[in-house]
């Protein structure tokens, strides 16, 4: 039985997998998957700035990602699709792009070579979620699953209660006259979030990078209510009674200034940390994530039915080791993949070192540093 984590860069079975200056390449089909820099071609889990590069040659994706990842790469680059779990030959591989349940269009990569099934998860939810298709099992020999929040402490809530959280607060500051304002990322979280307000409590506002994406959802055919652009030199935006959707890296803004009073808050997995919320000087904290919270991670793993593990990104090495106690061969995969989008990354956005966290162990209390989700849908 396995007794802990190998922390390798290396993949077995030479030919399907293997780690290059560009990222993970899959040499007998001739690919890259979510490349750190451009690439000839590249297949894309989905459109967050750290797994979607602009300047490749040519990409593939789940065709419900299509507008989405063009807003990200450009007019001009070159995009195929595929349908969910349609089948194709590429080189001496089968692949299958199956939904991961993280943002639109985001998708498990399933590799098929010499008889042997390979799955890249990229990000991944099991939540619940009106504005992407929902995560799919698939059974792997080989899973590659990403870990941002592998820590126990990490377990969300009822999203229902928290919508009925969000929108509470809103009615609150209403009555008192005041803006809110809800932070969260541009891609993924911000639509999520807007499928969760109750537009009877006033009307909704987005910064333009939000509704750059929130027309992408659109013409990808995802329902969402009333939602305006905020002119650049807004002020009191709906007079007080607005709800306002804007990226994390506006907070201590000139724009912000401009709306008059508000009330701040964040939607993010990290806010279970309850000093990070404080340490930000927000008025408020909510625990949404766009990625599996630390049992969605185990349960994920489990009904893969994966012969081997190899664990990318966040609490990397504690989530292997934990694996391993449960008998699965697990190891880390080094990547340069941080958690979230870049693009709309706070400059101190808060990330755990778990070295101490150990599953089943006394429960210890994490450490904050600056690193954020995804860099973008935290």
């Amino acid at each position: 039985m396995p007794t802990g984590p190998l922390r390798s860069t290396a993949l077995e079975m030479p030919g399907t997998l293997e780690m290059s200056p560009a990222g993970l390449y899959c040499p007998a089909g001739g690919f890259h998957i979510d490349p750190w820099k451009p690439v000839p071609r590249a297949v894309i889990t989905h459109a967050h700035a750290d797994h979607a590069r602009s300047g490749c040659g040519q990409y593939l994706c789940l065709s419900t990602g299509k507008r989405v990842l063009r807003e990200r790469v450009g007019a001009s680059a070159k995009i195929d699709t595929l349908r969910r779990r349609e089948r194709q030959r590429v080189g001496d591989v089968d692949l299958q792009l199956v939904p991961s349940g993280h943002i639109l269009g985001s998708a498990q990569v399933c590799i098929t070579h010499r008889g042997v099934r390979w799955v890249v998860t990229g990000d991944y939810k099991l939540e619940a979620d009106p504005t992407c298709d929902p995560f799919e099992t698939v059974e792997a020999d080989v899973l590659v699953t990403e870990s941002t929040f592998g820590l126990p402490i990490y377990r969300w809530g009822d999203a229902r209660e928290t919508a009925a959280s969000i929108n509470a607060w809103w009615r609150a500051s209403r009555e008192a006259g005041s803006t809110c304002v809800l932070f969260a990322y541009a891609l993924g979280k911000a639509q999520r979030l807007a499928s969760m307000l109750d537009p009877s409590i006033g009307p909704i506002y987005a910064h333009g990078a939000v509704m750059k994406m929130v027309r992408a959802y659109r013409d990808s055919g995802v329902r969402l209510p009333p939602i305006d652009q905020l002119a650049p030199a807004t002020r009191r935006a709906g007079g007080g009674r607005a709800m306002v959707i804007a990226p994390p890296s506006t907070a201590g803004s000139r724009w912000l200034k401009t709306f008059g009073e508000t009330r701040v808050a964040m939607a993010s997995g990290w806010m279970t940390i309850r000093g990070v919320r404080r340490r930000r000087g927000f008025d408020r904290g909510f625990v949404v994530s766009d990625h599996a919270d630390f049992p969605g991670l185990v349960q994920a793993v489990e009904a893969s039915r994966a012969k081997r593990v190899y664990v990318t990104h966040g609490s990397s090495a504690v989530f292997a080791r934990f694996l391993c106690e449960r008998g699965i061969e697990a190891s880390v995969l080094e990547t340069r993949f941080s958690g979230e989008e870049g693009s709309d990354e706070p400059t101190d956005a808060p990330g755990v070192e778990p070295a101490t966290d150990i599953p089943g162990q006394p429960d210890t209390r994490p450490t904050v540093s600056a690193r954020d989700e995804d860099g973008e849908s935290a």
